[in-house]
């Protein structure tokens, strides 16, 4: 069993390698890896921004709900932008692109594995990492950070809609010491866990893909691993950024 993993996580890594050293040949052609963007953002943004904003009212209900008990609803917009910022717009964002985009990865490559697709390009020396799987990385990576951003600015708005319009919350006080308390820090450690979770995903996307059995049994199964093994990774990703971070 050991033995096992170990030898998955190794063929990962070998397949890592193989595509990272394909990548400055993907980016030669932008448009492939822009179709990509547009294919794994751009198509998610719908179920980011609903889920961004109920997210953000549900956080504007909850934080209000704690705040009171204080005496500190002033400090709503500060908990909900701290709470977006450096956890849940990254944590929750990856966890909907694996869902989403991720399977979506896994199964196309999967059925151009299964239909001998990449067979026939591998017959005519036309490599499928710099055409098919490269672009594809690319264009995860490069998404996931704009979709978080997304997800982030709709997650305040959210917020500021059911603190300040339906629980009466100053203004002022919301936005002021929202500015105040957030330092480029907090925004920083949400953008690097953007990028490790969009280099995670797209890496167990286009792995499980490629390496998908050519039958219709067999591109289902790597769909299911690719949400299962990615939402893992993310968490796990999450807790040992957050304890970096914080310096424990």
């Amino acid at each position: 069993m050991i033995g096992a993993s170990l030898g998955r996580i190794g063929a990962v890594a070998v397949f890592l390698l193989r595509v990272l050293g394909q990548c400055p040949a993907a980016l030669a052609k932008p448009r492939a890896v822009i179709h990509q963007i547009y294919n794994a953002g751009a198509r998610s943004l719908i179920i980011i921004m609903l889920c961004g904003l109920f997210v953000g009212m549900v956080l504007g209900l909850q934080g209000f709900d704690l705040l009171q008990r204080f005496g500190s609803e002033d400090a709503l917009g500060v908990a909900a932008a701290l709470g977006l910022l450096k956890e849940l717009g990254p944590v929750v964002t990856a966890l909907l692109f694996a869902g989403r985009a991720g399977t979506a990865l896994t199964s196309e490559i999967g059925l151009m594995r299964a239909t001998d697709q990449l067979t026939a390009m591998e017959m005519m020396a036309v490599d499928p990492l710099r055409h098919v799987i490269a672009p594809r990385f690319l264009g995860g990576v490069i998404a996931m950070p704009l979709l978080v951003a997304i997800f982030d600015i709709v997650g305040l708005f959210g917020a500021q809609l059911i603190g300040v319009q339906l629980m009466a919350v100053d203004p002022g006080a919301f936005w002021s010491q929202m500015q105040a308390a957030v330092e480029l820090d907090d925004v920083n450690e949400g953008i690097v866990k953007s990028l490790c979770f969009g280099f995670a995903c797209s890496l167990i996307a286009v792995y499980e893909g490629y390496h998908a059995p050519p039958t219709a049994q067999g591109v289902g199964l790597a769909t299911t691993r690719t949400v299962v093994v990615s939402s893992v990774l993310v968490l796990l990703i999450d807790y040992m950024l957050t304890a970096a971070f914080l310096g424990r």
